[in-house]
């Protein structure tokens, strides 16, 4: 994966950030909103794209177009940073290919361990019936 032109694909938008914070919040546009076009980028493949569509298919619009923002600090630069660090984080775990399973078999000694309690509890409760007399 190549993060220059990676990031040289994404759209930032500074826009007012909501909550408290006084006279500042009125003024100064901190929160970041980071745009990136799936549909449109030159940078991934079409498996790769067809990945990545499955992993953020609860947050890509109808255009194909993520947006992530972030108003965690009270500076936009130090938040188009972390909307960054997170946008390659996410692509980064959704590139990631799963391992797969290779099936295992029950051990010996679980097996006995699961008879020998199972033999156990079944003595126990044959213990608490009146004695029978024939």
């Amino acid at each position: 994966m190549d993060v220059e032109a990676l990031k040289s694909e994404l759209i930032y938008k500074a826009v007012r950030s909501s909550g408290s914070g006084g006279q500042n919040v009125n003024k100064v546009a901190t929160k970041v909103v980071l745009y990136f076009n799936l549909e449109s980028t030159e940078v991934f493949n079409h498996e790769e794209k067809e990945r990545l569509r499955v992993f953020f298919k609860n947050r890509l619009n109808k255009l194909g177009i993520l947006k992530l923002d972030s108003d965690e600090s009270r500076s936009q630069l130090r938040n188009k940073t972390l909307v960054t660090q997170r946008f390659l984080r996410l692509v980064e775990e959704g590139l990631k290919e799963d391992k797969e399973r290779k099936p295992t078999k029950v051990p010996k000694a679980v097996k006995q361990k699961r008879l020998e309690t199972k033999r156990k509890v079944s003595e126990k409760k044959a213990n608490r019936k009146p004695p029978r007399l024939d």
